[in-house]
Parts: C-alpha cells; sequence; structure tokens
C-alpha cells in the first residue's frame, strides 16, 4: 500500500458506523460540489440503513479519521444476485482533505474487505460529465477498468460509467 502523504497528524480507519455518521457523511458528500441534493440524501440515508439495519442491510462502510474527525468514507456491498461481485456505491473525501492519497487509502481497505468476504470483482459507476474526469482517471489509476459505458443515462450528454476491477 502507498504511503499517505498528508500533513503531520493521526490518521485511522474505522468500519463500525456511529449515530453521527449520517450527518458527517452529508457534509462530507457537500463538500465536493459534484452532488445534486437527491444524491446527498441517498448517501446519508444508507448510513441511516445500515444503523437501523446492521449487516442486513447489505451496506459496508470504511470511514477515514484525521486526529479524530471523520473526513473520508467509502459505503460497499454485495451485488445482489451475484456469487462473487460487489458494488462501491459511494466513496468520498472532504474537500479539504483532497489531494493527500486519502482515497486511495479508503479505496485499499474496501478491496480488503471485499476479499476478505471472498469478493472477487468490485464494481462502481460514475458519470461521463466533464466535472468527473478525475474520479474516472482516479480509478484507472487504482487499476480500475473502464468495463461500460451506458449513453445518456443520467440524462442528455450524461453517461454511465461502469467500472471492474479483478480482485485478487
Amino acid at each position: 500500500m502507498k504511503a499517505i502523504a498528508h500533513r503531520p497528524g493521526r490518521l485511522a480507519f474505522r468500519d463500525s458506523v456511529l449515530d453521527t455518521d449520517p450527518a458527517t457523511v452529508r457534509v462530507i458528500v457537500e463538500s465536493s460540489g459534484f452532488f445534486y441534493p437527491k444524491e446527498v440524501e441517498v448517501a446519508e440515508s444508507l448510513v441511516r440503513q445500515r444503523l437501523a439495519e446492521g449487516e442486513r442491510s447489505g451496506y459496508y462502510f470504511i470511514f477515514s479519521e484525521f486526529d479524530g474527525q471523520t473526513v473520508g468514507y467509502a459505503c460497499f456491498g454485495p451485488t445482489p444476485c451475484t456469487l462473487w461481485s460487489w458494488d462501491l456505491y459511494w466513496i468520498a473525501v472532504h474537500a479539504s482533505h483532497r489531494g493527500q492519497g486519502l482515497g486511495r487509502a479508503i479505496l485499499s481497505r474496501v478491496e480488503e474487505a471485499v476479499v476478505g468476504a471472498l469478493g472477487k470483482r468490485l464494481y462502481v459507476e460514475t458519470s461521463s460529465r466533464k466535472l468527473y474526469e478525475p474520479t474516472r482517471a482516479f480509478y484507472l489509476q487504482c487499476g480500475y477498468k473502464l468495463e461500460a459505458t451506458i449513453e445518456d443515462f443520467y440524462g442528455p450528454a450524461d453517461s454511465k460509467c461502469i467500472f471492474v476491477k479483478v480482485l485478487t
């Protein structure tokens, strides 16, 4: 795993979900400026669902904390009706902590968790809009392959890009 370049401080990761996480996830996702209000609501609701249902929800989380403050997270889970496929639903780092390798570190921990659960493939969906060019580049740099593009999926000139990584 690559070293994380960040300002001095204590970095930690956790997979447990705290009662304060729905509001924290909202702040993290909103800080990006990428998502529509309905998408922010969905991100927050998945955390609430995990709190209410536990593992039955099918949603798993990795949170990154810097000096005790949650600054990034990922939400992922097994793809229903498949043998070993998993989906990465959300990954976000607060705008104030971007560019320090936290996204890559979180994604690495997601991949480790999926492999630990006997998953073999991790799928990611994102937008084709210009705003998402850095996101698509991030997945390519992390070893993901663009598997498919579904034209105009989200709206006119906003296609769905599906990435996959075969995990070992």
